[in-house]
């Protein structure tokens, strides 16, 4: 592995056992992502994005093949790899603040540390006027907002994401897609993030990786050379957009016609 390189991926396979079957979830994924790039994973449902991320996290181990990470082989979740979910993961017991913390005290960091790391990151993430709520009491925008930066207290430098604003209606959206750039500007963090939105994939990330339906390989590698902020009406977006569309559609059309050969079996 190339020292630029932060996760490198190879020749990584992952089969299920699934009512006595086996189900080929990931088939020889090679990949290779540089320190500081944003990567997304992009496909159909189905096609193994969550897979791939939760064997990069240390979830669910390959079933052959390496994933390393700085060349240390992957074998365990570990804090040099956050994980945001779509569904928050919070304490519903803790306020924002004591989430947020929560890290930081398994690591045993001194209370004066915890609480200096808290407080600057209710600021960064505009949490002030909540520290003292609790889940339940904040939207799903903000919820996100204390995951995110329950992640960001142990300092992870690689950030991995799935699906993390797929819940949440198109404007707390994309305000959270802005900060999410505005963090990884500022801090620097490697991040792979799941999506099914092209539009998400392209408003993001440096590279976008299309993956094909089970068995999830990777379809397309398309590095976006378009300048931040990036304008989602501008010709060069939607061009872009129309060739990840009609790249997505041919595996949605794949993934139909597998269904229908399966239903003709039965």
């Amino acid at each position: 592995m190339s020292e630029s390189n932060h996760i490198s991926i190879q020749g990584v396979h992952k089969v299920f056992q699934s009512a006595g079957q086996q189900v080929h979830a990931l088939k020889a994924i090679d990949l290779e992502i540089p320190r500081g790039q944003f990567v997304c994973l992009l496909g159909p449902s189905g096609c193994g994005k969550s897979t791939l991320l939760n064997a990069v996290a240390g979830f669910s181990l390959p079933s052959a093949g390496t994933i390393t990470v700085e060349g240390v082989p992957v074998t365990e979740p570990g804090p040099d790899r956050g994980m945001v979910f779509q569904e928050y993961a919070l304490f519903p017991w803790m306020t924002v603040e004591q989430n947020i913390a929560f890290g930081l005290q398994i690591k045993k960091t001194s209370k004066p540390a915890i609480q200096a790391k808290v407080d600057e990151l209710l600021g960064l993430l505009h949490l002030q006027d909540f520290r003292k709520r609790y889940p339940k009491d904040l939207s799903g925008g903000m919820r996100q907002r204390v995951a995110i930066a329950r992640v960001l207290a142990i300092d992870s430098p690689i950030m991995l994401m799935d699906e993390p604003f797929g819940a949440l209606d198109a404007l707390t959206r994309r305000t959270l897609q802005d900060e999410l750039l505005r963090l990884w500007v500022e801090l620097k963090k490697t991040i792979l993030f799941v999506t099914h939105s092209i539009e998400e994939a392209l408003y993001l990330a440096d590279r976008t990786i299309v993956m094909t339906y089970r068995p999830g390989t990777l379809k397309r590698d398309l590095a976006i050379d378009l300048p931040r902020p990036r304008d989602v009406a501008s010709p060069a977006f939607n061009a872009l957009k129309k060739e990840l569309s009609q790249l997505l559609m041919e595996e949605q059309h794949r993934h139909t016609q597998a269904e229908f050969r399966g239903a003709a079996v039965d």
